[in-house]
């Protein structure tokens, strides 16, 4: 099982002057040590005007500057949001493919379609079209990676004429795909189109044991890649903080992680929002209602260096391939974040990178199976378009 870090980027008021500032580059303190202490990952998420909750407006430019401060840990776009109205498929293609030639082959691609009316009524994107939207401007960005050159696509939300989109990506085809997931129909449709399974629901052990295999026994069975290559992975996010002091990690724990939760919930289902003014922060701590997700109680890995080897043997006995850790959120404190990953690495990551090693034969194996089936399953790119001439413009 691997370990990623995982950045929402939370910033809770009251803000003061520089605090941003301050918040990316301790960010990035946080994924050097991360990089030296054996993590498999970073992610970073897209989100966009949602205050307090999400100031990750621009993963892209974060992920870049993390992949010149590391060496090793793999850099994950979790999520970029594909609707056309927020990120064209060609400028996502780009992105993506210069990000993995500057890490020398280290990036990933996961996508999603964002949640909010805040985010997607900033972008004029309808709530019951942004599915479509999402796996259209996932398919083409894709296939813009790949294709040389892209053969044009024109539809509802897109009119693209023929171009060679360049650069293209470092790793071939393209780097592995990824999907944001919160209920089981979702890790259905990642499996389905052979992409790695990103879920952001906090469940326990037990309930994730199914979840991994109908996505396994999905993706083997009945996957139609949407790329060319699968990439057969089950990622789980878990709260994830470490300390010795386990009463301080209960206090610390449910200040934070309930404040993610409250944020979710004011974004999502219950909040009155004015731009620039409303403290969520504030209602959160002085408001006396809990907001509880409708999964139930969150299912975390926060704790002593025990409580945390417990239940990720438990992840790792059902099957999970990577834990992402969410641990940035609230007002943890930058020192408390960095001593928390400093501990679990040298308490706890040893043994589980030695069984993901000796796993790696087996895990390849299934991985080359699974694509070799999945792979033949392919729907057929469409035929390539006739020849298209760019005529420059002349001079006036």
């Amino acid at each position: 099982m691997k370990f990623g870090g995982f950045y929402e980027l939370q910033h809770p008021r009251p803000w003061a002057e520089g605090s941003e500032h301050t918040l990316l580059k301790n960010a990035l303190e946080q994924v050097e040590l991360s990089d030296r202490a054996g993590y498999d990952y970073v992610w970073a998420t897209e989100h966009h005007f949602l205050e307090e909750y999400a100031h990750s407006a621009a993963p892209e430019v974060f992920l870049a500057a993390c992949s010149q401060r590391t060496k090793n840990v793999r850099i994950g776009h979790g999520i970029v949001q594909m609707p056309p109205y927020i990120n064209h498929p060609a400028r996502v293609a780009e992105r993506i493919a210069t990000l993995d030639l500057i890490s020398d082959g280290r990036c990933d691609f996961g996508c999603g379609a964002g949640a909010t009316e805040t985010e997607l009524g900033g972008f004029n994107v309808p709530q019951a079209e942004k599915k479509d939207m999402f796996l259209e401007g996932m398919r083409i960005a894709i296939r813009m990676m790949v294709e040389q050159p892209f053969t044009g696509y024109e539809s509802k939300y897109l009119k693209i004429p023929q171009r060679n989109v360049v650069p293209k990506p470092y790793q071939k085809p393209h780097p592995p795909l990824w999907m944001a997931c919160s209920r089981r129909e979702s890790i259905l449709q990642a499996a389905r189109l052979g992409v790695g399974a990103l879920a952001f629901s906090f469940v326990s052990p037990e309930e994730a044991r199914q979840w991994v295999k109908d996505y396994y026994w999905t993706i083997e069975n009945e996957c139609d890649p949407i790329g060319y290559a699968v990439n057969p992975q089950f990622a789980i996010t878990c709260p994830f903080l470490c300390d010795n002091d386990e009463r301080r990690m209960a206090q610390v724990g449910a200040e934070a992680y309930g404040f993610f939760i409250y944020g979710l919930g004011h974004y999502s289902f219950f909040g009155e929002h004015v731009p620039a003014k409303t403290d969520i922060w504030n209602e959160y701590k002085t408001n006396p209602h809990e907001f509880i997700p409708p999964e139930g109680r969150i299912q975390d890995c926060v704790g002593t260096p025990e409580m945390l080897r417990n239940r990720l043997r438990e992840f790792e006995e059902v099957g999970i391939d990577q834990v992402v850790c969410l641990s940035q959120a609230g007002n943890v404190p930058h020192e408390l974040l960095c001593s928390s990953i400093e501990l679990f690495s040298r308490e706890v990551l040893p043994e589980f990178k030695d069984r993901d090693q000796a796993n790696a034969r087996r895990k390849a194996d299934v991985t080359a199976r699974i694509s070799e089936k999945a792979m033949a399953r392919k729907t057929p790119a469409e035929a390539l378009k006739e020849r298209v001439v760019i005529k420059a413009a002349g001079h006036h």
